[in-house]
């Protein structure tokens, strides 16, 4: 028997396992696979800004969500931030946008091997390549630029785990390629992928840039896996770097935990739109549109013209018969 409910009251992780493995049978199901973009393009944007924040704000990025936002949605630099804040944020978004992409178009991949050597170099150089033009590494060479592997030895980790030395790399990233050939079959991907994660890091086989393009390939393999992406937010870096120390020592479950509640967090970002009927509630991030925005929906409701309920999280909640009706009352007092 499953338990529900760990001791602190909050769901076990046999449990969150079981919650997203249910959660993406249903979606295969109901939809087939993840929808477009065109379909839920409010959902993929939101994650696309949370995610392209919270993951350079992991490694030091001081831009606030606002500024991601307006950075990502309008292309201003919002702030007094240094050059390199802004193109840190900026590659990072690019590379997710292409990771984001193969769960629709997933190029040149087998189940046999979900991720090429090519493609590591290839998010890389997206996500480093922008801020590396404008404040490269202080130990950049012509031969170590972004998409290549490190040429130096590393310092010992906090907590002594002590990374290969860099003539070891490039045959420890083949291998570590090769293994993710059982992940898709594995009884529990999730925490398959939090093993591979945690070895990715522990190799850390570039001279910058290891924790944001492992949290990239992290996502392009669960989204082409048929799986939303995660967001390690900046809220659980303690946590995330402890259970990173913890799988360095063989347990993985922490891990595979905080990346579990993480992928169905956003899971239901996608199912629940998906597959609730007109009248049920759900987050009004689940019911916006390219024409109606969150921004719109929630001004609406402010102004009383859409009917919402907001719940014990701060979460505006409507339905879908509920925005159908105000798009038409709105539409009425236009004529």
């Amino acid at each position: 028997m499953i338990d529900n409910k760990s001791r602190r009251g909050r769901p076990s992780r046999q449990h969150i396992y079981q919650r997203l493995e249910e959660g993406i049978a249903e979606l295969r199901v109901r939809m087939g696979g993840l929808p477009s973009p065109s379909e839920a393009e409010g959902i993929w944007t939101s994650i696309w800004y949370q995610e392209a924040h919270h993951s350079t704000a992991l490694e030091g990025n001081t831009l606030v969500i606002t500024q991601v936002e307006a950075l990502l949605a309008e292309g201003r630099a919002v702030g007094n931030k240094e050059l390199r804040e802004y193109m840190e944020v900026t590659g990072y978004a690019e590379a997710a946008k292409w990771v984001y992409g193969q769960a629709l178009e997933p190029g040149a991949w087998t189940s046999h091997a979900p991720l090429t050597m090519t493609e590591v170099r290839y998010v890389h150089e997206l996500a480093i390549g922008p801020v590396w033009g404008v404040s490269p590494h202080p130990n950049a060479t012509p031969r170590k630029r972004p998409g290549s592997f490190r040429q130096h030895d590393i310092q010992p980790f906090p907590g002594g785990m002590v990374p290969p030395s860099w003539v070891e790399v490039p045959a420890a990233m083949t291998d570590w390629v090769d293994s993710l050939a059982t992940i898709a079959a594995n009884t529990n991907p999730v925490e398959a992928l939090a093993k591979s994660h945690a070895a990715f890091e522990r190799t850390h086989p570039f001279l910058d840039g290891n924790g944001r393009t492992g949290r990239l390939l992290l996502n392009l393999i669960l989204v082409r896996l048929g799986y939303p992406p995660g967001i390690i937010y900046t809220r659980d870096r303690n946590r995330y770097l402890r259970a990173l120390r913890q799988a360095d020592a063989g347990d993985t479950g922490p891990l595979g935990e905080l990346i579990a509640r993480s992928v169905t967090d956003n899971l239901y970002r996608f199912v629940v739109p998906a597959v609730a009927g007109p009248h049920r509630l759900v987050p009004i991030v689940a019911l916006a549109t390219k024409t109606q925005s969150v921004l719109m929906l929630r001004a609406a409701i402010e102004r009383g013209r859409l009917k919402a309920q907001k719940g014990t999280d701060g979460q505006w909640r409507s339905t879908r018969a509920w925005v159908d009706e105000y798009l038409a009352s709105r539409y009425q007092r236009q004529r």
